[in-house]
């Protein structure tokens, strides 16, 4: 029994190095009792196997947008075509702008003659630079009337302005508004009716008081305007226009002096009665005549012109 005993654990032993991994492994209990079997008990080899999971890093893309370019200048349409960028796009872009007008014009009228240039905004609206003057008294006829006296003028404007110019519609038809600078010198000499001076209904003797000679100004330094006009091309470049519109020059100061200030001057009260006062009195009557005349208060603005487009 002893030697089944010992070949059963050598063939065990045998077995168990042959496959030791694969193989169940039999381990015989001598404990037993002699005549009884051997106890088999079968050992499950015991596998530990990691697996290692497959690790994958997935780059996000990154998408760069890349920035719009400011706004360049058009030289064939002469506009900006992205005023935001334009403005805040950097002073080259501005520097670009300015040196890039789209029009030049030049023009005469009630103002002067003078030229303007200007820059697109867009393909409707223009800003405007520009200044009129000269002596244009001829144009209002070299002569107006206060009260009963007729005054010759002499005038030399000098009206720098600044505006816009819309085309609301699209087409020829144009609205103008700005405001101007005015620096005009406009000065007036009294006509004699006969041998009088009337003023307030009152004659006064004209070679007693001499020449009543003065100047008027305008109370605003900054003159609000508005115009509707015609802008019709006439070609690739050229074309030609026309406003009417007016201008609010304010309230006139007028200063009027006789080249006889001293003199006594005679004249007939209503009462028929002959009274006399100083030259420099019927100055200042004839002052605050003009004064209440408040003479082209509105300014009218007409003027014609050609315009070069680039």
């Amino acid at each position: 029994m002893k030697l089944i005993k010992l070949t059963a654990i050598s063939a065990a032993v045998l077995a168990s190095s042959a496959a030791l991994a694969a193989e169940p492994v039999i381990v015989v209990d001598d404990t037993q009792a002699a005549t009884a079997d051997a106890v088999v008990y079968e050992a499950e080899p015991v596998a530990v196997a990691y697996e290692a999971e497959p690790v994958a890093y997935e780059a996000e893309p990154v998408a760069y947008e890349a920035e719009p370019a400011p706004a360049a200048y058009n030289n064939d349409a002469g506009i900006i075509r992205n005023t935001t960028g334009a403005i805040f796009g950097g002073t080259k872009t501005l520097f670009n702008t300015a040196i890039n007008p789209a029009a030049v014009s030049a023009e005469v009228g009630t103002l002067g003659y003078g030229a303007n240039v200007a820059w697109s905004i867009n393909d409707k609206t223009e800003l405007q630079a520009g200044w009129a003057g000269g002596d244009v008294a001829d144009l209002f006829g070299g002569d107006f009337d206060a009260d009963d006296v007729n005054y010759d003028v002499d005038a030399d404007f000098s009206n720098p302005y600044l505006g816009v110019q819309l085309r609301p519609a699209g087409n020829w038809f144009t609205m103008g508004a700005g405001v101007i600078v005015p620096d005009n010198d406009i000065d007036v000499t009294a006509n004699a009716e006969g041998d009088f001076f009337k003023l307030d209904g009152i004659q006064y003797n004209a070679a007693q008081t001499g020449n009543l000679e003065g100047s008027l100004e305008h109370r605003n330094k900054l003159a609000p305007y508005g115009t509707i006009g015609f802008r019709p091309n006439i070609g690739n470049n050229w074309g030609v226009f026309g406003e009417v519109g007016a201008a609010y020059m304010g309230k006139t100061d007028a200063t009027v002096r006789s080249t006889n200030p001293d003199a006594d001057v005679n004249y007939t009260d209503a009462q028929g009665n002959t009274q006399s006062i100083k030259g420099s009195e019927v100055a200042n009557i004839a002052e605050r005549e003009l004064e209440d005349k408040d003479w082209l208060e509105w300014f009218p603005i007409v003027k014609v012109g050609a315009t070069y487009r680039f």
